[in-house]
């Protein structure tokens, strides 16, 4: 990097060499053999690195000025109340003033560092406990967002998950520490603006606080970057009679480092999750050396690394007929139990497939598509998100949530999801129903002799050419039900092109389908996502929508519901 300091005054150009004399007498001065140590040591004498960057940062980077007015409130922003509330209000616009005088007290502790005790100038520090040996105490360093932090005061404590609608929070009192280099030095008070440094927090277990001292007040809104744990290992101590001081360490660890995670599992066993394998061998020298004192030695399992299932849309056409018309043999887990049971994966084609239940009695016809984090995100939070449009409009479209595609937007697009939405998990799931589905146009009945839904013959068996017979119980009731499918989840479309009333079996089948079937498919999904198809692990961003089901039922049985169902009738209206 090169800085234009050709017209800076303060520099005199007399010392910079101007003749080819000057540059050989500068260099035999300099001991400079090769032509890389030639350019770094002129670059170095005349051209600093320090100096060229802070030009670079004046001529690129907004000046204070700009930063303070714009960029402020968008940084410091604290997390929206449940309510609207003027004390709130008031404190926001203390945050992004800046104001030290007479303003609200709010504080973010943004990390946690483990401080050796000599380097804390402190004459009323507390004295090591004697079940904590430790030489070391953890710090939280916090900038002062508005008003003045006091030593010896108490705030409230207000964790990154808070939302607001608890009024359990905690307070505490604390100690403020300037940093001087390495030194911490004990000071009275911290006014807006300055960095500190804040004791006594270490029992609250979390990794970012906010204080305020103001109960309307709520956490700083705080970064998402969507870093996850990679790796996972198991860490115990070589002695049992260390595990205590193990478990210290491995909070102080946590408190320090915001992307490790530390879990205890059900078995006593504690989980260390980093984000990759260096960065695990640093947490664990850190363990050992820092924040156990070196007293310890730990033993650690094989590294326990997360895999996930999902499924994604093909980049583009050609591709995707590639992949339809590839010979390539079917994965072996879809030609095992219970994958394999009547039509299951064998049979899905483009997402979409048929799934008879155990024993032909009933048949749901389901599809899968990729479901992007911000369209998650929208279904969870049920409003829009930033960067959701594409995204929205790319699965509303897939879907048929509106055949109109001039006048599908993003809010329609959400709306029509979230009108079918049945159930959304935390790893980034949605089970869906179909509109032609919860107003019972696709629910069929199956007037079946021996209880069964229809099955389609396979390949093999049609081989010969002949058709199958058309009197073949649920035959009828199958292409019916394939063909609401055309509709997708156009809720306009589901209206106008099913007028008809649903006739007395496919209402009992519909009121089945409402108190037995739709619970057993919603607990369905939820075991189904923990555990996928090809390796058995979680299932992330998938969307599982429920178009269609068949009901078979006996006709005997059918005449009895409906008598009974009438005689309720009957009994209610008299």
């Amino acid at each position: 990097v090169v800085s234009p300091q050709s017209n800076n005054n303060n520099i005199d150009d007399r010392t910079i060499p101007q003749t080819t004399d000057d540059m050989q007498r500068i260099l035999s001065r300099l001991g400079a053999s090769s032509e890389s140590s030639i350019v770094s040591a002129v670059l170095r004498r005349y051209r600093p690195l320090s100096t060229s960057v802070l030009d670079a940062v004046c001529e690129t980077g907004p000046s204070p000025a700009k930063a303070t007015l714009e960029l402020r409130p968008k940084v410091l922003a604290l997390r929206n109340p449940p309510h609207e509330n003027d004390s709130f209000d008031r404190i926001q616009q203390s945050v992004q003033q800046c104001n030290p005088d007479n303003a609200t007290v709010v504080a973010h502790v943004c990390k946690f560092a483990s401080i050796s005790r000599a380097a804390v100038t402190d004459p009323d520090l507390p004295s090591v406990s004697p079940d904590d040996q430790s030489s070391s105490i953890m710090m939280g360093i916090a900038r002062v967002l508005s008003g003045t932090l006091c030593s010896g005061d108490e705030y409230y404590m207000f964790g990154p998950r808070y939302n607001g609608s608890s009024d359990d929070v905690p307070k505490q009192k604390i100690r403020c520490y300037l940093l001087m280099g390495s030194s911490f030095v004990r000071v009275n008070s911290v006014p807006a603006g300055h960095i500190c440094a804040i004791h006594d927090l270490e029992n609250l277990q979390l990794k970012t606080v906010t204080l305020s001292d103001k109960k309307e007040c709520m956490p700083l809104r705080g970064f998402d970057f969507g870093l996850q744990p990679l790796v996972k290992v198991n860490v115990e101590p070589v002695n049992a009679s260390d595990t205590e001081n193990l478990e210290r360490g491995l909070l102080k660890l946590s408190l320090a480092d915001s992307s490790v995670e530390v879990t205890a599992t059900a078995k006593g066993e504690r989980i260390l999750a980093c984000l990759g394998e260096i960065h695990l061998e640093r947490s664990i020298l850190d363990l050992e050396t820092v924040y156990c004192d070196g007293n310890i030695k730990i033993r650690t399992s094989d590294p326990i690394t997360s895999f996930r299932e999902t499924t994604t849309w093909f980049p583009n056409e050609e591709e995707f007929d590639s992949f339809m018309n590839s010979k390539i043999p079917p994965l072996r887990q879809t030609t095992i139990p219970p994958y394999c049971d009547e039509e299951g994966l064998e049979y899905a084609y483009k997402g979409r497939c048929r799934a008879v239940i155990s024993g032909r009695g009933s048949a749901i016809t389901m599809r899968i598509v990729p479901l992007p984090r911000s369209v998650y995100e929208c279904l969870k939070s049920k409003k829009l998100v930033d960067g959701c449009d594409d995204d929205l409009l790319m699965v509303a479209k897939a879907l048929k949530c509106n055949n109109k595609e001039s006048t599908l937007t993003p809010e329609s697009a959400l709306a029509a999801l979230l009108d079918s939405l049945d159930d959304i998990d935390n790893n980034g799931n949605a089970l869906l129903e179909a509109p032609i589905l919860y107003k019972g146009h696709s629910v069929k009945a199956v007037r079946s002799t021996n209880g069964e839904v229809y099955i389609p013959r396979k390949e093999e068996s049609s081989k010969d050419g002949e058709d199958e017979p058309e009197n073949v119980d649920g035959l009828e009731e199958y292409n019916l039900a394939q063909e609401c499918l055309r509709i997708g989840m156009d809720k306009e479309a589901c209206v106008s092109e099913t007028n008809d009333a649903l006739n007395d079996a496919d209402a009992i089948a519909m009121e089945k389908w409402r108190q037995d079937m739709r619970g057993s498919a919603l607990a369905g999904f939820q075991l189904a996502m923990r555990a996928g198809p090809l390796c058995e692990e979680p299932v992330q961003g998938v969307a599982v929508i429920l178009e269609s089901a068949e009901i078979a039922m006996r006709e005997d049985s059918t005449k009895k519901i409906y008598a009974r169902q009438r005689a309720q009738w009957w009994n209610g209206s008299s």
